[in-house]
């Protein structure tokens, strides 16, 4: 039982580690393209670090993924939203989808170098497939190549997860930015009045198990992907 218990808590360092690196990571890309498009904002607050100090909120960043972690409970995650004054932006339409876009590509960025660095070790012999199913270094016992491997693994699944999750067209997420920076201006009016049940549709898609059956195609797609053509 106790190593069971480190083993967990281990699990969930690694968690949010990899959590917080990519929230930050996320935010701050919000805040740098913003910037680029004549909005000083989020510049002038120091939100364009990866700093976790500038992006962390004690509740969307701590509490919850704690929560959801330790209890498999479908709730979410998030940091402090990076503010952004559209008005000053050049070329509005343009600027709200790239703005929107930007920690969606991050996180799709993470993800990638995370999956071909898994891909790599893979065909090298590094690591492989443990009798669990789940990856492990090939040839050692290191608890430090262990947890090299699982922070690796965490970084791939988690940033599919977030950049798949953000492209929802729910507000407040990216996805309905980007998709209200491509509709026609007409559409604007029914954004803002979606707007005001944005929360609500999203807990809904949480608790009734639409997301799950997202993440239950996309994750393994995912995976394939990364081993696409190896012999398994």
């Amino acid at each position: 039982m106790g190593q069971f218990d480190s083993n967990t808590v281990g699990q969930f360092i690694l968690y949010m580690v990899a959590l917080i690196f990519s929230l930050s990571v996320h935010e701050s890309a919000h805040a740098w393209m913003s910037s680029r498009f004549g909005d000083d904002l989020a510049r002038s607050q120091g939100r364009i670090s990866l700093n976790p100090a500038a992006h962390v909120d004690p509740v969307g960043t701590l509490l919850f993924p704690a929560i959801a972690f330790f209890t498999h409970a479908p709730l979410i995650g998030w940091a402090k939203p990076t503010p952004v004054n559209p008005l000053h932006w050049r070329n509005k339409r343009v600027a709200n989808f790239w703005v929107s876009a930007a920690g969606v590509i991050c996180n799709f960025i993470i993800a990638i170098i995370s999956g071909i660095s898994i891909r790599a070790f893979y065909s090298a012999g590094i690591i492989g497939f443990s009798d669990q199913g789940g990856l492990a270094p090939a040839a050692t016992n290191s608890m430090i190549a262990i947890g090299a491997v699982e922070l690796l693994m965490v970084f791939f699944t988690l940033n599919v997860a977030l950049g798949v999750f953000n492209l929802l067209p729910i507000p407040p997420l990216d996805g309905s930015k980007i998709l209200q920076s491509i509709l026609p201006s007409s559409f604007d009016s029914a954004f803002e009045s979606l707007e005001r049940f944005g929360f609500l549709l999203l807990f809904v898609a949480v608790f009734t198990g639409v997301l799950g059956v997202v993440f239950r195609v996309v994750m393994p797609l995912a995976w394939r992907i990364v081993f696409f053509g190896a012999s398994i």
